[in-house]
């Protein structure tokens, strides 16, 4: 039976387009041989404003993929029968599944929603309700940079790749936190991994997550570690 299957006769892997659970990483697309480094963050707006203990499973949750959802309804629409609708686990080589499973926690409590419960924020310039892939959507087809806002200890819990992944794909480029969980501060892709000077934070400042956010690097922020940056932004 084996020897009877087709095997491409490419040395590189052939992507099926129709499959939902392998997609060809996008990571790697557009990269040139100079990288462009890191660059400064202009006017974000802030996509989720968390408390303390955000953990990577409110990040990129484990478990069955939820009904109405953006990853569902995405599966769906590609003509998925709801009973075949599977795990986060089993389609993490999907990035265009997991980057809409990101922050898609039911348990999410974003500030952004004056304490309402679940996956969803509001669209800034426009005052919408929506899920956060969506939101980040309407950020990213204009240009628009976002940070993500949290308290002490973001980041907790088991090392999970898609909760770094996720975020920049969303196109978040910092993430200010009360305080980082330091195995993770040097796991967030192509993300600014900032802290509070001590004894402050976000409600302590009164930024409510409506303001807007420019990010100014130091000028030999590439010789640096990831917490490191975060003290010559802070201090």
């Amino acid at each position: 039976m084996w020897n009877s299957l087709s095997i491409p006769s490419s040395s590189l892997h052939t992507w099926d387009p129709n499959s939902t659970y392998i997609d060809e990483p996008p990571y790697l697309k557009d990269m040139t041989m100079d990288p462009l480094g890191p660059r400064a963050v202009k006017d974000a707006y802030c996509l989720l404003n968390f408390g303390d203990s955000i953990a990577t499973d409110h990040i990129s949750p484990a478990g069955s993929i939820l009904k109405d959802i953006p990853a569902e309804k995405y599966l769906l629409e590609l003509g998925v029968h709801p009973k075949d609708v599977n795990s986060y686990g089993t389609c993490c080589g999907n990035d265009e599944v997991m980057v809409r499973c990101t922050f898609a926690n039911i348990h999410l409590v974003n500030k952004l929603l004056n304490g309402e419960v679940g996956p969803k924020t509001i669209h800034i310039p426009t005052g919408e309700k929506l899920s956060a892939f969506d939101a980040a959507m309407r950020y990213k087809a204009v240009g628009q940079d976002t940070i993500v806002l949290a308290g002490a200890e973001y980041r907790s819990g088991n090392s999970r790749d898609w909760a770094a992944k996720g975020p920049m794909l969303l196109g978040v480029k910092a993430a200010i936190a009360k305080s980082l969980v330091r195995i993770h501060r040097s796991n967030l892709v192509g993300m600014r991994t900032l802290c509070f000077k001590r004894c402050q934070d976000a409600e302590t400042l009164d930024l409510t997550g409506h303001e807007r956010y420019p990010i100014h690097l130091p000028n030999d922020v590439s010789e640096q570690r990831p917490w490191q940056v975060a003290r010559c932004y802070c201090d």
